[in-house]
């Protein structure tokens, strides 16, 4: 019976820790969705990302506010997303090698804040888990729906920006499939010339999102830094920017698709994580390795190369045919 009720919590546990790790990847592969959906490849996400986790920690670690250091990171991300979107849209630069040059920037950026301004690692008091009591509601209880078993425990016990990351998914659906500025981003990723002739300008289109692409990028990087790690040290996104972008092929560069791969991906780095804690005679390197190896084998399919915006990283030139 013991062994069942380990086998248990062991599932529980992934469940949850699944949950948790999904929460950067939603951020930014449904940021950098609305970019490659308008046609522009930003590459650059992981180096955003850094520089929002930096930028949310340090304003979180100097004045104790989480909502200031989330404003932080949200409009660092944002300016480096409009740096990314004057380079590619305005100057038509490669955006391959602007993205990789914007990642760099990130990288040897928030290395440098870091090592000049805390010099060592440090925590915070990052966002609380929220529980759900009933008290809050106003009622004379003190019992907590994250208190149910097995539901509670996966489902009902984490922070805001968790929360936040799964609702940002039927939003993004909505926006893209039922307003007509979702209309817009798929007319001018799928043909902007036909676009232009009907109004839509095509620059503005492709500013905003690539810069709404950076927000949700460094908000991915503080969800790191202040809610799931609460620390920050050189190069903590590991590679999830990355990974990030490789979601956006792997969903069909749809809302619901996206979900689907974050949630396979974080459900393989929780487990990956556990074999390490439960001491498994599995090799610690090649546990690290599972979610990059998938993100290799989620990109050998060619089929979904059919699916994605026909001018994706083509840059647009009014009177072109």
């Amino acid at each position: 019976m013991s062994g069942e009720l380990s086998v248990l919590a062991i599932i529980v546990g992934i469940a949850h820790s699944g949950l948790r790790l999904a929460t950067p990847y939603l951020y930014a592969a449904i940021g950098e969705m609305f970019a490659q959906r308008s046609g522009v490849l930003n590459l650059g996400v992981e180096g955003i990302m850094l520089m929002g986790a930096y930028s949310g920690f340090f304003v979180t670690f100097k004045t104790g506010n989480l909502l200031l250091g989330l404003l932080a990171a949200a409009t660092v991300g944002a300016l480096m997303g409009l740096a990314m979107a004057f380079v590619s849209v305005t100057l038509q630069a490669q955006q391959g090698i602007s993205g990789i040059g914007l990642f760099m920037f990130g990288l040897g950026a928030s290395s440098l804040l870091f090592k000049t301004t805390l010099g060592t690692v440090e925590g915070v008091e990052g966002f609380p888990e929220l529980r759900f009591c009933l008290s809050s509601l106003g009622l004379n209880s003190n019992y907590c729906l994250s208190q149910i078993p097995i539901l509670g425990e996966i489902f009902l016990r984490h922070n805001i920006l968790v929360y936040g990351a799964f609702a940002l998914v039927p939003i993004a659906w909505w926006v893209l499939n039922k307003t007509t500025w979702g209309l817009s981003i798929r007319a001018v990723g799928q043909n902007p010339q036909a676009a232009d002739s009907l109004g839509v300008s095509v620059a503005r289109v492709r500013y905003v999102t690539v810069t709404l692409g950076g927000m949700l990028a460094g908000i991915a990087g503080a969800s790191l830094s202040i809610s799931l790690l609460n620390i920050f040290q050189e190069n903590m996104t590991n590679g999830q920017g990355f990974i990030a972008v490789a979601l956006v092929y792997f969903g069909s560069w749809a809302p619901l698709g996206v979900l689907a791969g974050a949630m396979l991906f974080s459900l393989v780095n929780a487990l990956q994580l556990w074999v390490q804690v439960l001491g498994l005679n599995i090799p610690s390197d090649v546990a690290v390795m599972l979610p990059y190896l998938l993100t290799i084998i989620t990109l050998a399919f060619p089929f979904r190369r059919a699916l994605q915006p026909a001018a994706l990283t083509k840059p647009f030139e009014r009177g072109e045919s």
